[in-house]
């Protein structure tokens, strides 16, 4: 291992579609170190001069995963979606050789079931959470948002420009709408917790919380 962040001996990444590679880039530039994986020669050619480690290999293959030291790793993602057999016989493998976290991408309800039932320990739908996460930000004013599970959010939103130049403390976002503002970037400035004595900019950007419904409410103030 290189010095790079290895805490947990680096994470493996089986499957170098546009996913997968695009997975793999992110962690490198976390500054992880990534074992990536496919079974396609032209894919391995091409990420070669991207990737540290890129290897070709069937990683429905127990022994072939073994030979590669994959149980030696903590993490393991597979970002196969092309095939769901595939899919669902690397998670097998990668069960079979004791990987602490195996997170597993899923094209359906269904598959999803499979990887679960197999042994993956996150099954993640990478395809629908940024379809949905997209169409909050196209129907509103929102500029980032997260989207959580019990009716929650998270939002990056520009100041409304009746909220300039007051302080958040008169302001109370919990009075309007219901949100709680978490951060603040002025304008030139970096980002930092809200506190009641920060007077709004121009420009400002507001990091919200609240239930998706108050969110929206809140960006839609003009």
């Amino acid at each position: 291992m290189s010095a790079r962040n290895t805490d947990s001996n680096g994470i493996v990444v089986i499957g170098l579609g546009r996913f997968g590679c695009h997975l793999a880039s992110a962690l490198v530039a976390l500054d992880h170190e990534v074992l990536a994986i496919d079974h396609s020669p032209e894919q391995v050619q091409r990420w070669s001069n991207h990737l540290e480690r890129v290897v070709q290999a069937d990683a429905t293959e127990e022994g072939a995963l073994h030979q590669l030291g994959v149980a030696e790793f903590r993490r393991a993602v597979v970002a196969i979606g092309a095939s769901v057999e595939a899919s669902v016989l690397t998670v097998l493998a990668l069960v079979e050789l004791g990987v602490p976290q195996i997170w597993a991408r899923a094209t359906s309800d269904k598959h999803a079931k499979i990887l679960d039932s197999v042994g993956a320990h996150h099954v993640i739908f990478p395809e629908a959470e940024t379809g949905e996460r997209v169409a909050h930000l196209i129907v509103s004013k929102m500029l980032d948002f997260v989207e959580f599970g019990d009716d929650f959010a998270i939002a990056k939103v520009r100041a409304p420009g009746t909220l300039v130049d007051r302080t958040l403390g008169e302001i109370g976002p919990a009075q309007r709408c219901g949100v709680r503002v978490v951060g603040v970037k002025l304008p030139g400035e970096r980002f930092r917790y809200a506190t009641d004595d920060i007077r709004l900019g121009r420009d400002s950007m507001l990091v919200i919380e609240g239930t998706i419904e108050q969110v929206q409410g809140f960006a839609a103030l003009s």
